[in-house]
C-alpha cells in the first residue's frame, strides 16, 4: 500500500513536471528559459533592455527613439500597457495616436528588437491613478489589488483584450513577433505583505489567469519573491547584484535598472552618474545575472494629466541615456553602449556556467565564467570607494579605479572599465526661436465669484476626487459668510482668520473675488492647511475656495479610497461669537472652470469668448486665460517653451495638452557636488535647488502646423506671459575626458588578434549634432587636467601644446579624431605620472 501510494505520488509528480516543462521548454516554442538564461529560438541571451513608454513621447518620435535604443547595444524594448488610455470609458477601447500599441510593437520589430510587455495592468509608473482608469474605482464592491471578485473580473478582462489583440497581430515570438515576455502585477511583494493572505490568493490568482491565456511566452513577475511556478520573479533597485531568483531553474532577471530618478515639483533634479550605473550592471553580470532592463532608457513627457504621485513633475526625463527629448544623453549613453559591447563579447562564457570567484584583496575579486568550448571572460571588481587598486590576475597585473569593474572578454585583455569613460560628453542648450514680433498674446479672466448654471449645493463638504471623477484638477467650493455690521474688527479690531484644511493638493482663497491666498502640499506631504486673515464686509461675503488637484495617488494599499480636497474643518476665528465652523453650512460647487466647459484650450473654443487685447492683457492676475499663434521654427531639433516667467497652471497647443507647469514652486533640497563612487540613492546627486523643479516644458514638432499655431495658458497664480518662449534643445559643446592607456575595444581586438603585442593609445572622439561644427576648442589640457565637462581647469601637470592638435584636426568638422599621444601636444609634461585629455569644443 504505501508503495502503491508511493508511486501515485510520483506519476502525479511526473505529470507535473511534464505539464511545467512542456510550458518553459516546449519544442514548438520559441521562447524559454533555464538557470543561465532566456532561450530565444534554442539560443541562451544576455538580453540588454531598455524602458520606453509610448504614450510619454508621439508616434513620429517611436522609430527614431527605438532605432537610438538599438544602436546603445540594446536587444529588447519594454514597456507598461496603460489602461487608464486604452480603456477610459467601461467598454470603450482607444488605440490611437499616442496610445497605438500595435504600431509601436510593430515598429519595434521591423528594428529587429525584441518586447517585453508589461500588461500589468497596475503599472505605477508615476502615473496617473497607477495606470487604472478612474471609472474602476466605482464598480461596485471593488478593493483594488487583493482577492476581490470585481477587481479581478475587470483585470482579467483588459489583460485578455489587450493578450488577443498581441495574438491577432501575431505579435509574439511564436507567432513570429517581437514578444519574448509579459509581465503580471507589478511590484506586488509589499504589498502582499501588507495584505496578507488575501494578498498572497491574489497573486497566486494572477500568476494563473496569466499563464493560461496561452501567450507561449514566459511571464515575470517584478519584486515577488514567491512569484508561483513558472512564474520568473524578477528586481527592481539601483542595484540587484544581490539578487536569486525563487527557483534554481529560473535566470536572473532585473526588470527596473534605475538610471535616475523622477522629478517632483518642488523637489531637485535627481540625475545618476554614468559610472555608477556602468557599475551597478557589470556587478549584476559578473554574479550570473543574464536579464537587464534600464528604466528609463527613455523617460519622456507626462503629456496632459498623466502624471501621477501626486506632485510629479511634466518632465519624466529620469536621467535616461535618451533625454526626455529624444536625444543622447552623454556620456551616459555612449558609456552604457560601451559596456553592452563588451558584455557581447562575453556572452558565450557568460551563458555556460556560473562564476567562479576569486578574492584579489580586501575589497576585490576576480568573477570568472569558461564554457566547455574554451570560452573565457573575467570581471575584476574593485569596491573600495576610495582607492585605486592594483591586483595581480593570471599571469598579468591590473590597476582598478575606486568602485569599478573591468571585463575581460579573453581572460587577459581589459576592454572596458565602468570608471573610464571613454565616450564623448555634451553640454545642452536652450536657445530661444527669434521671431520678429513675440507672442501677441491677448488675456481672458476666469469668473470667481459667479456661481452660473453648472453649480449644485450641498450641505457639507465633498471630497474632490468622487466629485469631478478626474475629469478636471479644480473643483470650487462656494459658501456665503454672513457678517453683523456691529461686529468689533469692522471698528479697528483685528481682521478675523479664515482656516480651512485640506486633503490636498493645492488650494486658492478668494474672498469677495480677491485671492485672498495659495497653499499647496508636496509628494511627501500632500494635506495642507491656509489660514489667514480674511479681509470681510459688513453683510453678506462670498468664500470661493479653488480646490486643485495635482495629480491621482499611484501607489499604496487601496490609493483608490485616498482623498483630496477641501474636507474641512473650514472656520473663521476672531469673530464677536469666537469661531464659526463653516464646514456644515451649504456650499455650491462647481466641477471645473468656465473656460475649461467653453474648451478655450481647443481651436474651435478658443473664439467663444472676448479676449483682452493689447495694454489690457492681465499680467501677475490668477486665474487667467492667455492665448496667442506663432509660426513653426525652422529645422528639426527639439522644441520647448520656456515657462520661467510664469507661476502654475496648464498649457495646450493646437488643443493638446502639453502638461501642467508649475515653475513657481522652487526645489527646496542639497545640491553639490557627486561622487560616482559609493553607494547611489534617489537623495545622493541632485540638481536645481532652489530653482524652478521644471522651467521647460516639451513641444512635440509633429503638434505643429507650419503657420497659426494656437497656444493656450491657463495661469492660476499670476504671472507674466510676456516672458514666455519657445526655444530649441540642442548640443552647446562636446567634450572628451580619457586617461592616456584607456582600455578600448579597438585595443582589445588587436591584441588579441595577435597584430599588437602592447596596448595602443586610446583616441579622443568629438561630435557635433548633424548640422553643426566644431567652430572652437573651448580648453584642452593634456597632463592632470581638473573639473567636469563645461567647467574643466588645468590641474598642476599641463602640456602646453594641447590645444594644436584639435585646432588642426577638429575646427570647422562635424566629427573628429585625436590619438591621445603626448608627442601630439609637445611632448610628455610629466612623466612616470598617471595623464589624462580633457578637451571641450563649442558646436554652432
Amino acid at each position: 500500500m504505501v508503495m502503491g501510494l508511493k508511486l501515485v505520488m510520483w506519476n502525479v509528480l511526473l505529470l507535473e513536471m511534464v505539464f511545467l516543462s512542456s510550458w518553459v521548454f516546449c519544442g514548438t516554442a520559441s521562447v524559454s528559459y533555464d538557470h543561465k538564461a532566456i532561450i530565444v529560438n534554442g539560443q541562451r541571451r544576455i538580453l540588454i533592455s531598455g524602458s520606453i513608454h509610448y504614450p510619454r513621447s508621439t508616434p513620429e518620435m517611436w522609430p527614431d527613439l527605438i532605432q537610438k535604443a538599438k544602436d546603445g547595444g540594446l536587444d529588447v524594448i519594454q514597456t507598461y500597457v496603460f489602461w487608464n488610455g486604452h480603456e477610459p470609458q467601461p467598454g470603450k477601447y482607444y488605440f490611437e495616436e499616442r496610445y497605438d500599441l500595435v504600431k509601436f510593437m510593430k515598429l519595434v520589430k521591423q528594428a529587429g528588437l525584441y518586447v517585453h510587455l508589461r500588461i500589468g495592468p497596475y503599472a505605477c509608473a508615476e502615473w496617473n491613478f497607477g495606470g487604472f482608469p478612474v471609472w474602476l474605482k466605482y464598480v461596485p464592491g471593488i478593493s483594488f489589488r487583493t482577492n476581490n471578485g470585481p477587481f479581478k473580473a475587470a483585470m482579467q478582462k483588459f489583460t485578455t483584450k489587450i493578450v488577443n489583440m498581441m495574438k491577432a497581430e501575431r505579435l509574439y515570438e511564436t507567432q513570429g513577433g517581437p514578444i519574448i515576455l509579459s509581465q503580471i502585477e507589478n511590484e506586488y511583494g509589499p504589498m502582499e505583505y501588507e495584505l496578507g493572505a488575501p494578498g498572497k490568493a491574489y497573486s497566486e490568482w494572477a500568476a494563473h489567469m496569466a499563464v493560461n491565456q496561452g501567450t507561449g511566452v514566459p511571464w515575470v513577475m517584478c519584486k515577488q519573491d514567491d512569484a508561483p511556478d513558472p512564474i520568473i520573479n524578477a528586481c527592481n533597485g539601483f542595484y540587484c547584484d544581490y539578487f536569486s531568483p525563487n527557483k534554481d531553474y529560473k535566470p536572473k532577471m532585473w526588470t527596473e535598472a534605475w538610471t535616475g530618478w523622477f522629478t517632483e515639483f518642488g523637489g531637485p533634479v535627481p540625475y545618476r552618474p554614468a559610472e555608477d550605473l556602468a557599475f551597478s550592471v557589470a556587478r549584476f553580470i559578473q554574479k550570473g545575472g543574464s536579464f537587464i532592463n534600464y528604466y528609463m532608457y527613455h523617460g519622456g513627457t507626462n503629456f496632459a494629466r498623466t502624471a501621477g504621485g501626486p506632485f510629479i513633475a511634466t518632465s519624466y526625463d529620469y536621467d535616461a541615456p535618451l533625454d526626455e527629448y529624444g536625444l543622447l544623453r552623454e556620456p551616459k549613453w555612449g558609456h552604457l553602449k560601451d559596456l553592452h559591447r563588451a558584455i557581447k563579447l562575453c556572452e558565450p562564457a557568460l551563458v555556460s556556467g556560473d562564476p567562479s570567484v576569486t578574492p584579489l584583496g580586501n575589497y576585490q575579486e576576480a568573477h570568472v565564467f569558461k564554457s566547455k568550448s574554451g570560452a573565457c571572460a573575467a570581471f575584476l571588481a574593485n569596491y573600495n570607494e576610495h582607492s585605486f587598486a592594483k591586483v595581480a590576475f593570471g599571469n598579468m597585473h591590473y590597476n582598478l579605479p575606486p568602485w569599478s569593474i573591468s571585463v575581460l572578454p579573453d581572460c587577459k585583455h581589459t576592454v572596458y572599465n565602468t570608471a573610464r569613460v571613454g565616450a564623448q560628453s555634451a553640454q545642452m542648450k536652450m536657445t530661444p526661436v527669434v521671431y520678429k514680433v513675440g507672442f501677441d498674446w491677448k488675456s481672458y479672466n476666469e469668473e470667481t465669484t459667479s456661481y452660473g448654471d453648472n453649480t449644485f449645493t450641498m450641505v457639507g463638504l465633498l471630497e474632490q476626487i468622487n466629485t469631478t471623477r478626474d475629469q478636471t484638477d479644480y473643483l470650487w467650493y462656494m459658501t456665503d459668510v454672513k457678517i453683523n455690521p456691529d461686529e468689533g474688527f469692522l471698528k479697528g479690531g483685528k481682521w478675523p482668520f479664515l482656516t480651512v484644511l485640506s486633503a490636498g493638493h493645492a488650494l486658492h482663497v478668494f474672498v469677495n473675488g480677491q485671492l485672498s491666498g495659495s497653499v499647496y502640499g508636496s509628494l511627501e506631504n500632500p494635506k495642507l492647511t491656509f489660514s489667514k486673515a480674511a479681509n470681510l464686509r459688513a453683510g453678506v461675503n462670498k468664500i470661493s475656495l479653488l480646490s486643485i488637484a495635482v495629480g491621482l495617488p499611484n501607489v499604496g494599499p487601496h490609493f483608490e479610497t485616498w482623498n483630496a480636497g477641501v474636507l474641512g474643518p473650514v472656520s473663521l476665528s476672531g469673530l464677536d461669537e469666537g469661531r464659526r465652523d463653516l464646514s456644515w453650512q451649504k456650499w455650491s460647487y462647481k466641477i471645473g472652470l468656465e473656460g475649461e466647459a467653453l474648451s478655450l484650450h481647443s481651436l474651435s473654443g478658443s473664439s467663444s469668448v472676448e479676449w483682452v487685447e493689447g495694454s489690457f492683457v492681465a499680467q501677475k492676475q490668477p486665474l487667467t486665460w492667455y492665448k496667442s499663434t506663432f509660426n513653426a521654427p525652422a529645422g528639426n531639433e527639439p522644441l520647448a517653451l520656456d515657462m520661467a516667467s510664469m507661476g502654475k497652471g496648464q498649457v495646450w497647443i493646437n488643443g493638446k495638452s502639453i502638461g501642467r507647469y508649475w515653475p513657481g514652486y522652487k526645489a527646496s533640497g542639497t545640491c553639490g557636488s557627486c561622487n560616482y563612487a559609493g553607494w547611489f540613492t534617489e537623495k545622493k546627486c541632485l540638481s536645481n535647488c532652489g530653482e524652478a523643479s521644471q522651467r521647460w516644458y516639451h513641444v512635440p514638432r509633429p503638434w505643429l502646423n507650419p503657420s497659426g499655431n494656437l497656444l493656450v495658458v491657463f495661469e492660476e497664480l499670476g504671472g507674466n506671459p510676456y516672458g514666455i518662449s519657445l526655444v530649441k534643445r540642442g548640443i552647446s559643446s562636446v567634450c572628451a575626458d580619457i586617461f592616456e592607456w584607456q582600455p578600448t575595444l579597438m585595443n582589445w581586438q588587436m591584441q588579441a588578434s595577435g597584430k599588437v603585442n602592447k596596448p595602443l593609445r586610446p583616441k579622443a572622439h568629438l561630435s557635433c549634432a548633424p548640422g553643426q561644427k566644431i567652430s572652437s576648442i573651448k580648453f584642452a589640457s593634456f597632463g592632470t587636467p581638473e573639473g567636469a565637462c563645461g567647467s574643466f581647469r588645468e590641474g598642476s601637470c599641463h602640456a602646453h601644446n594641447s590645444y594644436d592638435a584639435f585646432e588642426k584636426y577638429c575646427i570647422g568638422q562635424q566629427s573628429c579624431s585625436v590619438t591621445v599621444a603626448p608627442e601630439l601636444f609637445g611632448g610628455d609634461p610629466c612623466p612616470n605620472v598617471m595623464k589624462k585629455l580633457s578637451v571641450e569644443a563649442i558646436c554652432s
